[in-house]
């Protein structure tokens, strides 16, 4: 079950973290993967671990989602190069965190040009290819700060809870087409982009509270519910966010 043998993905901001545990495990599973991240990040770091694993050697198309020319051009020449793309994974996202009595013009703009436009523009780009096949999978990474507010993140709370309204219309929009649109909605995970703040004993007090389980997620564990939604198996999963949480949501 969940193999992806013949499948081409394509997966935003997979230089480091998530995205590249996400590369990584579609990869394991027989998909073709293209790592695609801002044109100044390295990508060398995910290919060696994709072609130590796998024996794959991955497809490369930077791309700064925040930019909508780089997009189209990005998305043609994936699709140029490599002749379709089966699964979108919208990763790429940032979290600078701010009160909201201190958030400035700037912080918010960034916030929503990366988390959101940047992936529905990608989603926008690659839809008519995966129409005229009859079958897609998009995936975005949301977060549980979409379902839940988390203090000091007015700004990354609002985009996740953006994006999953997009996966939910988007989906409705596109399931005549055998498109699936959905979402994963993790708790914290230690990557470059969580790591300061979960080296602050009482944020990390706060996180672990709200989780039944007391731990914080893996990126692999993130990763297999990439694999699954990719997968042929979850056709009839659609506009859905999955939560990654160990229950955090639940209270």
């Amino acid at each position: 079950m969940f193999k992806l043998d013949g499948k081409t993905a394509l997966v935003t901001g997979s230089a480091t973290g998530l995205g590249q545990g996400i590369a990584l495990a579609l990869a394991r599973q027989g998909a073709r993967v293209i790592l695609s991240d801002k044109p100044e990040a390295g990508l060398a770091e995910s290919a060696e671990l994709i072609r130590a694993q796998t024996g794959q050697e991955p497809g490369r198309v930077p791309i700064d989602v925040r930019d909508p020319a780089q997009v189209g051009e990005g998305a043609a020449a994936a699709l140029a190069k490599f002749g379709r793309v089966d699964v979108l994974v919208n990763n790429a996202g940032i979290n600078r965190p701010a009160p909201g009595l201190e958030v400035d013009v700037a912080n918010w703009e960034d916030h929503y040009q990366t988390n959101v436009r940047g992936g529905f523009l990608l989603a926008q780009q690659f839809a008519p290819a995966m129409i005229a096949a009859g079958r897609g999978r998009v995936i975005w990474i949301s977060s549980q700060s979409g379902l839940v507010g988390i203090p000091g993140q007015p700004v990354y709370c609002s985009t996740k809870g953006a994006v999953i309204q997009l996966v939910r219309t988007l989906g409705v929009e596109w399931a005549k087409h055998g498109i699936t649109v959905n979402s994963i909605a993790p708790t914290f995970v230690e990557t470059n982009l969580t790591r300061r703040r979960l080296q602050q004993p009482e944020f990390l007090k706060f996180v672990l509270e709200k989780i039944p389980g007391g731990r914080l997620a893996t990126v692999e564990e993130v990763a297999a519910a990439a694999v699954f939604l990719a997968s042929d198996e979850a056709a009839m999963v659609n506009c859905h966010t999955l939560c990654v949480d160990g229950g955090w949501t639940a209270w």
